[in-house]
């Protein structure tokens, strides 16, 4: 199976953005359900929106005829240097920031990792999510990786902020699948889960700012449940800033199709 795909059952075409350059600046039109302050992450806002143009081959979009229903990014990214590693503690942060340099410097690239799966919410429970992994994984596969990689950000985990990320992905179901349904989508597509990243993401601000962000008071020290943040906000009344770092999941696939079978 190629990363084009068309489903006669409902239409739906995915393709990678090679395949069809005319759609990437129309990546940002679908409607998601991102928390307030993820966009402020600020590796995210420097480098996330250069994805689609310099690595155009790993990244892939759905279409229902004219509209854009959901993207899927990825980069490729040398793991295999000094200093260097397949699944970083910085998860998602270090492996963007990587793929960038070594895009500008010319290094040759030995593993590929997912950044981001969005679905539009009126598509959501369709199984989308599923087919947009298998397409990110068949366009992986296509560049000659064995392996794909995913700094996964568990959907329910903001539903229990306080529990660490090491106990959370223990949690299991009656069938021995997550209970988290993202992770649950990852395993079921044959992934297996091989460590945490515990600072795969970084958002820091003043207080002012997360005021704006969260519409919470934020006055008092310590950690504050946010809503849609995996685990607290940290923070600083008396010098007037706060801190999130988010830990994400790092699972392991194979590059090529996944086989769904529901969620």
């Amino acid at each position: 199976m190629t990363p084009h795909e068309t489903s006669p059952a409902d239409g739906l075409k995915i393709s990678t953005l090679a395949e069809r350059p005319e759609l990437t600046r129309r990546l940002y039109e679908i409607a998601d359900d991102w928390p307030a302050f993820i966009p402020h992450e600020p590796v995210a806002g420097a480098l996330l929106s250069r994805v689609p143009e310099e690595f155009p081959q790993y990244c892939v979009v759905a279409t229902d005829g004219d509209r854009v229903v959901a993207r899927g990014f990825g980069v490729p990214f040398d793991a295999a240097s000094d200093g260097r590693e397949e699944m970083p503690d910085q998860g998602w942060d270090r492996v963007l920031v990587w793929a960038m340099r070594d895009r500008r410097g010319g290094a040759a690239v030995t593993a590929a990792s997912a950044l981001e799966i969005t679905v539009d919410r009126d598509y959501l429970g369709r199984g989308l999510s599923y087919r947009m992994l298998a397409a990110l994984r068949g366009a992986a596969g296509d560049q000659g990786h064995r392996d794909f990689l995913a700094p996964v950000r568990p959907t329910a985990k903001h539903l229990r902020p306080h529990l660490p990320m090491t106990e959370y992905v223990r949690l299991v179901r009656d069938d021995g699948l997550p209970q988290d349904p993202w992770l649950r989508v990852h395993v079921r597509a044959g992934g297996v889960i091989e460590r945490i990243a515990p600072a795969s993401m970084t958002v820091s601000g003043s207080l002012d700012q997360w005021r704006a962000w969260t519409g919470l008071p934020l006055e008092a020290d310590g950690a504050v449940e946010v809503p849609g943040a995996l685990v607290p906000l940290r923070c600083d009344a008396a010098h007037g800033y706060a801190v999130y770092v988010e830990p994400n999941v790092w699972i392991r696939h194979g590059a090529g199709p996944a086989v769904a079978d529901g969620a």
